[in-house]
């Protein structure tokens, strides 16, 4: 693999962000997934739940355990997950297949209890919302990945915005992650075959 500045050449000959690495499933997500505008209320719930698993985590370690976290978590569907009760907190807190930290498995069914009704008025309402914080384009793109910020006024809104709403786990950085993950920012540095 050759290394060119802070864009990484793979096995294929494409040139990547360099974050990316050799792992296959770190460059599957990259070249698919990130970047790529998401929409509808449960794909950014549980990419939002996700980026607050990912929390002081690889964001690999997450993508590994992303069929199980889906499986555990009833697929994300808001309704679902703000029913759970004591017993699926137990259930969860033995479930290998996922990040096992109560406070952020509290904070997901505690955000799920708060999203639910809000959908069950709003259908579209976080999409609307997350959306709503997009920075206006055009914005720079990133040449090195220390031009890539950690948060943004966008970010810091939108935490703000989901806080005052009672949400937990969804600090700035978390939602920068988001964003980036998202689609509502291109992150994917110069040099990279998906930067366009």
């Amino acid at each position: 693999m050759a290394v060119r500045t802070d864009v990484v050449t793979g096995d294929d000959g494409r040139p990547r962000c360099g974050w990316v690495g050799a792992d296959t499933e770190y460059v599957r997500y990259h070249d698919e997934e990130w970047g790529r505008p998401l929409h509808g209320d449960r794909p950014l719930f549980e990419k939002l739940s996700l980026e607050a698993f990912q929390s002081g985590l690889s964001w690999l370690t997450i993508l590994r355990r992303r069929e199980g976290f889906r499986s555990a978590f009833a697929g994300f569907e808001p309704a679902a997950v703000a029913s759970f009760g004591d017993a699926d907190v137990e259930r969860l807190l033995g479930d290998p297949g996922i990040i096992r930290n109560r406070a952020k498995i509290d904070a997901t069914i505690a955000n799920a209890r708060i999203l639910a009704p809000w959908l069950a008025d709003e259908p579209g309402a976080l999409d609307a919302l997350i959306w709503s914080h997009a920075p206006a384009p055009p914005r720079p793109r990133p040449s090195a990945l220390a031009d890539v910020p950690a948060t943004t006024p966008e970010s810091i809104a939108l935490a703000q915005t989901l806080k005052a709403r009672g949400w937990r786990f969804v600090g700035p950085t978390t939602a920068y992650a988001l964003m980036q993950s998202a689609g509502l920012v291109d992150d994917h540095l110069e040099g990279c075959w998906r930067a366009g």
